[in-house]
């Protein structure tokens, strides 16, 4: 997953990763954030949104981030700024 990827932003406290952002973009047109991983012991710390944040400044502005979340955190993305979209189709990987 993380060698096929080309866009990786990491947080770090001190020596250790407490944070991740994994995705695949042109830079131009998408990019699919594909992993979003806080450690817990960090959650509501803000590192989540810095690492949004941090992907969507390597993109650009023109460049549209999109992801596919979770139940968990169906709340979470709109508070750091996404908007929940109905226009979106799936095939399902096999287990």
């Amino acid at each position: 997953m993380y060698a096929n990827s080309n866009l990786i932003v990491s947080a770090w406290v001190n020596d250790e990763l407490v944070g991740v952002a994994r995705s695949i973009t042109d830079f131009s047109y998408c990019c699919y954030l594909s992993d979003l991983a806080v450690q817990k012991e960090c959650h509501r710390s803000g590192i989540g949104k810095m690492l949004i944040d941090k992907t969507r400044e390597e993109i650009g502005e023109q460049c549209m981030l999109l992801l596919l979340s979770t139940a968990e955190a169906m709340e979470y993305y709109p508070k750091v700024g996404f908007d929940k979209v109905e226009n979106g189709f799936i095939i399902k990987r096999k287990q």
